[in-house]
């Protein structure tokens, strides 16, 4: 590219001149392209450790004048192409005007201004400009793309200098991590090491630090370990490569991570650099930070924070921490953990404006809400900048949300129709009026079960009620002191009073407020009803499950022994089914469900369910319970730290992965009496997973030492279900509850109770320094390793499959696998369009989830396929891949490809070659309905029309009628179809070209010839037969063969008339080759007589003739008369060796001679 000149001094140091006249030296750096010596190899080296290639590249052109010692480098380039472009366009297009010049230093302002204007053309007619730094990644990124063979899709996110360790011997080079990759490339003294990692192989990635290893990251996937060290800034290159391991994770896991993300630039958009796709990844990490501490929604985009003080007036003191705002809120979390936390909505705006500074009071702003509470912020560095930009986002607030004071009673405006048209019903049960399946009248849509079924009854004014009173009565002074609803201030205050229990008839309102929950009905009105009469009634896998576990939900309570509560349950899950088709329904969620709509409305405990599964629980309830298994592997982890000797035994035991699954999916509802458990759910909604993982640590450690004398798994496990079975709340005002696994496990002396308020406490005392970004690190690591296993799954279990009708082994099996669902992903990442992403399915059976489309089983078939026919490969492969395609969608399941390469390497001579007569066969006639079915379904039919008359048959005929038509049936060679004249001169082009490369090709193209010639007169004989056609036509077949024949390049078959004239004619212009440039088909003229046809029958005259055909049994009997044939066909291939070249690279290390050519361009080919 041409380049602003810069002076140059030494214009030999390290270059060597190549080209050179009056006015311009082309250069070549040392250590690249041929030659060179040590001294060579020592520039190629420094190049690679000092990072001087990606500013300096391999070619240059310098300017100078007569006898100036000044140079001036104009031009440069990666490769010698690029730069002899540059250096004929100077010489066509310069050298006469600079000999004009009378003046050296009138030639070089002229040079420079060249160069100069040329420049500014190519930037004025790029559309939008780089940054400051985008040269140096640009030429960073092109260098990635030719080292590792990377497309133009591939985009560089950043890249590192660091060593690679080879066995004990570190490497010094540069890690390139790209959204899909990470690639290392050294060069030390003629040594070379190439590594190129798919994030989605990989299957462990840690930082640590050992003797051999100082501070070092390692990454290890399923057959290797990788270690890097020597990082300058070794956290955030592990930051980014944690979060583009999580981008793949993600892949592997749904399709939302191969959908374009918002926050990532999009791939058609060349031109943006990577520095800048390092800050949208950083940002991203940002807002998922901000997200996960606020409890916000997933569209939440973090604008910015920044230091600043919060006046308390609960405290009376001004408190230290750092402001955020979004485009919905403005939120303030304290340096100090737990001393101070706020969210304001922008929606409960009513003024923001500047205060009046003061020495005190630096900087203010003060922030009033609809609900007449002020906000106070002070010592912010740009107050104005932040005063405007939270009035940009006021004034795309929309003013018809409602305020915290009011939970949604009536729907907006857009959705009237759906609920408040609703005539109130007369009736008072609460049922939906008019046919609709939800309205605001329900008893549910306005207060929770329990209410509901406790108004009746009698005012208890018991010691436990009035505990009830004064923890209700402690909660109205903590809204009076520090406010109430979404705007609250949340302090140590609040937690302790929630660890002390949330009083009933305030648990609804303060879940949905701690959760988010709140915040999302809000802002989305009349969502709920319209989601419900959307949903229900349709009939699905979902709510087919859901069906069957209704009654199973909670059926010992009295709210679900009923049809409202039923019902409500069942419109809840339905209507969340239809929200998120990715998770629909799982087990589980049943249980969570229930128990939120005993204190919450049907639209609220929606809302909650969507805030469990979609943010606090993620990927919990989806179809491989992935979150669950990673919060698992999890405890594992934390139960090996906090207690090392209950792990091993219980890892001998394999308990810990028994028990915590239940724990975790349900929140221990199912394990625990339900008035204990609603007390970890209250802490939960407030503190987070963190709860779960504290009280389950509690529970193993209460229960140590009888743990530790336990021999096997079902003793422990009756040990830890009789703990949590007795676990109590003493303080619970509503009626006992019977826990159904309390009645079934308990044994003759009941175990003494445990107040679930000291098993709370314990947690916290014991594993309470526990912390949420510790417990985020721990799901990462675990996240790889449980995503990676259930691919090791999904593997296993379509191999299992396939196995028996494969003649390949298991190992072949599994690497074809994995080859099959690289191309998959790769067509996701790399695909032109977003079919590749939209097909791929975790929710579909195993062997369903990854598919291909025509162009990647091209690709493939060129690579593992045994019939390689050159050009005419791919019209082959097409052929083949409609073939596979039963169903017609355009895309082939791994099943439907093994299929195809069984046929090609393991079938006998009859089927390879039926399968290639059936590629040669026209759409829909490989499968069409032969005669005798088309008579059998006549036959069938009649008979139906019979028996429906007279009606003399049991139901047990038609079972077998039925059976009978669902036996597979197999397809003999009698089934196939007759093939006419086109069809047969395409199979033996065919033919000739799969021979091609063969060593025995002389042998095939005459024994080819030779069949090809006896079948030609078959099927004129048969012609014959079926009418009384001339015998003007036939020879026009055997002049369209050799046509065919002279467009494949290849030999044409003789004409004989007897077997003594094929045995005995030997001649070479018999058998005489068609060369590429002697016999095309656009060269021959119409006098032109092909070797070996009938002198009188000229190209023009050649037509298809519409009357010829021959069968599959013909084409096989004639073949079997030719050994080479049958000896080609027979022949089994390896497969082996074929995968192993199509292999992904993943470590190359090779010696470069200092007489190889070292340039980038060859490295990328």
């Amino acid at each position: 590219m041409w380049i602003t000149p810069e002076e140059v001094l030494l214009a030999n140091a390290l270059w060597v001149s190549e080209r050179a006249n009056p006015f311009f030296i082309l250069q070549r750096r040392k250590g690249h392209g041929k030659g060179g010596g040590i001294t060579g190899l020592l520039v190629g080296t420094m190049d690679v450790v000092l990072d001087s290639s990606a500013r300096v590249a391999p070619y240059r052109i310098l300017h100078q004048t007569g006898d100036s010692q000044i140079f001036w480098s104009i031009a440069c380039g990666s490769s010698r192409k690029e730069i002899t472009g540059h250096w004929e366009w100077l010489e066509t297009n310069l050298l006469q005007t600079l000999s004009i010049f009378d003046n050296d230093e009138d030639i070089t302002t002229f040079v420079k201004g060249k160069v100069s204007g040329i420049i500014a053309e190519e930037n004025k007619s790029k559309a939008a400009q780089e940054d400051e730094d985008s040269g140096k990644f640009r030429e960073a990124e092109q260098k990635m793309r030719k080292l590792f063979g990377m497309p133009g899709e591939e985009k560089l996110v950043n890249y590192y200098s660091c060593s690679y360790w080879k066995g004990r011997v570190p490497r010094q080079g540069w890690v390139y991590l790209s959204v899909n990759h990470l690639c290392f490339y050294s060069f030390l003294l003629g040594k070379e090491v190439t590594l190129v990692v798919q994030w989605t192989e990989v299957t462990r990635l840690e930082k640590n630090a050992t003797l051999v290893f100082p501070e070092s990251v390692r990454v290890s996937t399923r057959h290797t370990e990788h270690y890097f060290s020597m990082f300058l800034n070794i956290n955030d290159t592990f930051k980014l490569m944690e979060q583009l391991a999580t981008i793949a994770m993600r892949q592997l896991l749904d399709n939302e991570g191969f959908s374009a993300d918002r926050t990532l630039p999009k791939a058609c958009k060349t031109l943006k650099n990577v520095s800048a796709l390092k800050r949208d990844l950083d940002a991203r990490a940002k807002n998922e930070r901000y997200r996960a501490l606020f409890r916000l929604t997933p569209d939440e985009r973090l604008d910015g924070h920044t230091d600043c003080t919060l006046w308390t007036p609960f405290a009376k003191m001004h408190i230290v921490g750092q402001l955020f705002v979004s485009n919905n809120y403005i939120c303030f979390c304290s340096r100090e953990e737990d001393l101070c936390q706020l969210i304001i909505p922008l929606r409960e705006v009513s003024i923001v404006e500047k205060a009046d500074s003061s020495s005190v009071l630096p900087c203010p702003v003060s922030i009033s809400t609809k609900n007449k509470m002020t906000f106070l912020f002070a010592n912010l560095k740009d107050r104005d900048f932040l005063v405007q930009r939270i009035s940009d986002f006021l004034q795309r607030t929309p003013d018809k949300l409602w305020s915290d004071g009011h939970p949604l009673v009536s729907p907006s405006p857009s959705t009237t129709p759906l609920s408040s048209s609703l005539p109130t019903p007369a009736g008072a049960g609460g049922e939906p009026s008019q046919g609709r399946h939800y309205s605001p009248s329900l008893p549910t849509a306005t207060q929770g079960l329990l209410r509901i079924y406790q108004k009746d009854d009698p005012e208890d004014h018991g010691p436990k009620a009035t505990k009830e009173k004064m923890k209700e009565e402690s909660w109205n002074i903590h809204f009076f002191e520090f406010g109430r609803g979404v705007c609250m201030y949340r302090t140590s205050k609040t937690r302790e009073l929630v660890l002390n229990g949330i009083p009933e008839s305030l648990r609804g309102e303060l879940w949905l407020l701690f959760s988010g929950a709140q915040n999302e009905m809000a802002t989305h009105p009349g969502y709920y009803a319209e989601l419900v009469e959307q949903a229900m009634g349709r009939c699905t896998l979902a709510t087919e499950e859901i069906e069957r576990d209704l009654h199973r939900s909670m059926p010992e309570h009295h709210a679900f022994q009923n049809e409202m509560g039923i019902a409500a349950l069942r419109r809840v899950l339905t209507a969340y089914a239809c929200r998120n088709p990715g998770i629909g329904y799982c087990q589980a969620m049943n249980i969570v469900t229930s128990v939120l709509l005993l204190y919450c409305t049907e639209e609220e405990a929606f809302w909650l369910l969507v805030a469990l599964c979609e943010r606090m629980l993620p990927d919990y309830y989806n179809t491989r319970v992935v979150g669950a298994l990673v919060d698992q592997g999890v405890f594992e982890e934390l139960t090996r730290e906090c207690l090392p000797l209950l792990y091993e035994h219980m890892q001998e035991l394999g308990v810990i992965s028994t028990i915590s699954l239940s724990w975790f999916l349900t929140l221990f509802l199912s394990v625990m009496p339900f008035d204990s458990a609603v007390l970890l759910v209250d802490c939960f909604f407030y503190e987070g997973i963190k709860v779960i993982f504290q009280v389950a640590l509690a529970v193993l450690h209460a229960n140590m030492d009888t743990l530790l004398g336990c021999t096997d798994e079902g003793e422990a496990m009756t040990i830890l279900g009789r703990y949590l079975d007795n676990v109590v709340n003493k303080q619970t005002v509503s009626p006992p509850i019977p826990h159904l696994h309390a009645l079934l496990t308990s044994g003759d002396e009941p175990p003494p109770e445990i107040d679930v308020f000291q098993l709370i406490k314990s947690s916290y005392d014991k594993f309470g320094s526990l912390r949420a970004d510790v417990i985020e690190q721990m799901r990462f690591k675990q996240r790889l390793k449980v995503i990676q296993s259930l691919e090791d799954t999904a593997k296993r279990s379509v191999v299992r499959a396939i196995m028996t009708d494969s003649a390949f082994s298991i190992e072949e099996l599994e690497e074809l696998y994995v080859l099959f669902k690289a191309k998959h992903i790769m067509s996701c990442y790399w695909g032109a369009s977003c079919t590749a992403a939209e097909r791929h399915d975790p929710s579909l059976p195993y062997l369903e989830q990854y598919r291909i489309d025509l162009e990647q089983f091209c690709q493939l078939f060129g690579a593992l396929g045994t019939w390689l026919c050159g050009t005419h490969t791919v019209t082959l492969a097409a052929r083949h891949f409609r073939l596979l395609d039963s169903n017609k969608d355009g895309l082939i399941n791994f099943k439907e490809f093994v299929t195809g390469l069984s046929g090609m390497y393991h079938g006998d001579m009859t089927e390879k070659l039926k399968l290639l007569y059936k590629l040669h066969l026209p759409p829909g006639k490989q499968g069409k309905t032969t005669p005798q079915d088309s008579s059998c379904i006549a036959i069938c039919i009649q008979c139906n029309i019979v028996m429906s008359v007279s009606e003399v048959k049991d139901y047990k005929y038609y079972l077998r009628m039925w059976a009978k038509e669902k036996e597979p049936k197999i397809e003999t060679i009698k089934d196939l179809p007759r093939m006419n004249q086109e069809q047969f001169i395409e199979l033996c082009k065919t033919l000739y070209n799969m021979f091609s490369e063969d060593p025995l090709e002389q042998e095939l193209y005459h024994a080819i010839a030779t069949v090809a010639s006896l079948l030609l007169r078959i099927g004129e004989v048969g012609k014959k037969f079926t009418n009384n056609g001339s015998n003007g036509e036939s020879s026009s077949g055997q002049s369209l063969v050799c046509k065919a024949l002279a467009e494949a390049q290849l030999e044409t078959p003789p004409q004989q008339t007897s077997d003594e004239e094929v045995k005995d004619d030997t001649s070479v212009s018999s058998y005489s080759m068609v060369s590429t440039g002697s016999l095309q088909c656009e060269d021959i003229a119409d006098d032109t007589v092909l070797i070996g046809c009938a002198g009188d029958q000229q190209r023009r005259g050649s037509t298809l003739d519409g009357d010829w055909s021959i069968t599959f049994e013909q084409v096989l009997a004639s073949m079997l008369t030719e050994p080479p044939l049958v000896d080609y066909f027979e022949k089994k291939g390896d497969i082996q060796a074929r995968m192993a070249t199509c292999k992904m690279q993943r470590g190359v290390e090779r010696q470069v001679s200092s007489s190889s050519d070292h340039e980038l361009a060859q490295l990328s080919t």
